[in-house]
């Protein structure tokens, strides 16, 4: 039996259209997932159905009824907490509580706001107010909240973005486990391939012009667990056909552009005769991470975050730093940008020691920190004028304007930063990073803020452009697709304090790689298992006993010196 229904709907702002001719219907007990890019109107599509904006043409029905108004059928789960701050946890649920059983004792209610409260695994913080609780935790008192109105539908619009990765799918499994028991209606939004499979009964891909995709029936058998669904055939087969569905109508292809680079060289780079002579040595120790160590002095002491970090990466090589939030992958990282002093230990790049911050070490961070009173055109200049200063404006010129081209913003050059989109604001920090022809790269979970399906876009614009330069490069991530994606090693991070190297897996797959070839290519789920058995080893703040590394015989892994 259909509980919600859409008539040939559309919805306009203005004279822009966002959502063109919708027709969808969701039957009782349904847990239906809508996927697809940011802007192409998925919010819009859930505030419709509760109620929240009416459709401009068309009918939308619930229970066969048109949806005018927001009701208590229908619980919604923001992206955004939206928690009152002077208010506790139990608190925070006692309004949706009150407002919807306003006849119950006093006594009941405190039952219900318990019941709810308990639910969601939050029974030993009721007293703590948001600011006292994690990015996680807010989020499972909104679910709570919109539980508490005991609704027949739950509307979730991207409710896990905001989270790291572990908070995320940890989330995921409570909320199916919740749908689970008591047969819920679910529609959720999200721009996670992997969330949409686990979750969904049926996938619904919404296009980039607003109209309704194809359909993907998912039918494996529930539960669903994530690191078991990484060996059954079916869900790699589903994973492929989803994901190259929404590459294809979502991701234009890439425009190779006019621009040449021009031959000039930056004043970081050495005289000709050192070069040379340092060739033979330095191929393959370029970079060298020494039995590094980080401290911090803290009130109760000193604090280890890092230890022993001992790592050799060649000349052009690409090294994904993974592993849990807070093992130290983006303080190794800064201490390579020489933007972290080193406590001990060292690290030497081409023969010199790293001391301070240099442009040889450009880095990408999670946000792009652009000015966002100039220009794309003008934030990329400003470092190329620093590293080219023999070169001719025009040559300097060509230098920013080829690597905007290579990243997709040859029509957005002078647009000012602050007009541009968050996915295009990080398309000019990889052109400014590149633009400084660095010797090393240095990537801070580059993609972290955007959705994945923007994500993958910009990591073929990142293979793309490395591809060309073979700069020697390390990017912190703690998204495990990309981590294999891009690397040619996977370095893996054991838990802080005291963090250090706990695996490498060398990534023996062709380049150049794109993501539908590796999707594809009978090896990639065997890394891909490596890397989610080591970080299962260590899920919520574990220290396994046992060294994970296989022996050195292993040909898919070595021993970090």
């Amino acid at each position: 039996m259909s509980i919600l229904e859409f008539k040939d709907v559309s919805k306009s702002y203005g004279e822009t259209q966002v959502l063109r001719d919708i027709n969808l219907t969701v039957k009782e007990g349904e847990f239906v997932v809508i996927l697809g890019f940011s802007g192409t109107g998925k919010t819009t599509l859930i505030n419709l159905m509760a109620g929240l904006e009416q459709a401009t043409t068309g009918q939308l029905n619930y229970r066969g009824a048109a949806i005018t108004a927001p009701g208590r059928e229908r619980g919604v789960i923001f992206q955004n907490y939206s928690l009152m701050p002077w208010l506790t946890v139990n608190g925070n649920v006692a309004l949706a509580v009150d407002t919807m059983f306003p006849n119950l004792s006093k006594a009941e209610r405190a039952d219900k706001v318990t019941h709810y409260v308990d639910m969601v695994g939050l029974g030993h913080a009721t007293a703590r107010r948001p600011a006292e609780l994690s990015g996680g935790m807010r989020q499972r008192v909104n679910v709570a909240r919109a539980l508490a109105m005991d609704p027949e539908m739950l509307l979730l619009d991207e409710p896990l973005s905001a989270l790291d990765a572990l908070t995320r799918a940890n989330l995921a499994d409570e909320i199916e486990g919740i749908w689970d028991a008591d047969k819920k209606t679910c529609v959720l939004i999200t721009n996670d391939v992997d969330e949409a499979i686990i979750l969904a009964d049926r996938i619904v891909a919404l296009n980039p012009d607003g109209t309704l995709g194809d359909e993907f029936s998912v039918k494996i058998p529930r539960p669903r667990d994530r690191v078991e669904m990484n060996n059954n055939s079916e869900f790699k087969a589903l994973r492929s056909e989803v994901t190259t569905y929404l590459m294809d109508v979502g991701i234009a292809a890439r425009v190779g552009g006019s621009k040449t680079l021009p031959n000039v060289t930056p004043i970081h780079s050495v005289p000709v005769a050192v070069a040379k002579a340092q060739e033979s040595g330095l191929e393959e120790r370029f970079l060298n991470f020494s039995q590094l160590d980080k401290v911090y002095p803290t009130p109760k002491g000193p604090l280890t975050v890092v230890q022993n970090f001992d790592l050799k990466i060649n000349k052009g090589e690409f090294v994904s730093l993974i592993g849990h939030s807070g093992c130290g992958k983006s303080t190794v990282l800064t201490m390579a940008a020489g933007l972290n002093p080193i406590s001990k230990g060292a690290i030497r790049l081409d023969g010199w020691n790293v001391e301070g911050a240099d442009p040889e070490r450009a880095v990408v961070f999670q946000s792009p920190n652009l000015f966002p009173w100039l220009t794309a055109k003008e934030n990329v200049a400003i470092g190329v004028d620093k590293v080219y200063p023999r070169a001719s404006v025009a040559e300097r010129q060509d230098v920013v304007e080829y690597y905007l081209e290579r990243v997709g913003l040859a029509d957005s050059m002078d647009k000012g930063a602050a007009s541009l989109s968050n996915g295009m604001k990080q398309r000019v920090g990889i052109a400014r990073a590149f633009a400084l022809s660095p010797k090393l790269l240095l990537l801070d979970e580059p993609f972290g803020m955007l959705d994945s399906l923007t994500r993958w876009e910009l990591q073929d614009v990142l293979m793309e452009v490395w591809s060309r330069t073979k700069v020697t490069a390390i990017c912190v991530t703690h998204d495990v697709d990309e981590a294999i994606l891009l690397a040619d090693r996977v370095v893996m991070m054991t838990n802080g304090p005291q963090a250090t190297i706990g695996k490498i897996t060398h990534v023996d797959l062709p380049r150049p790689r794109t993501r539908k070839a590796l999707l594809e290519h009978p090896d990639y789920y065997n890394y891909r298992q490596e890397v989610l058995d080591f970080l299962e080893e260590y899920e919520h703040g574990n220290t396994p006993k046992s060294p994970l590394a296989p022996p050195a015989t292993d040909p898919k892994t070595i021993a970090a010196e």
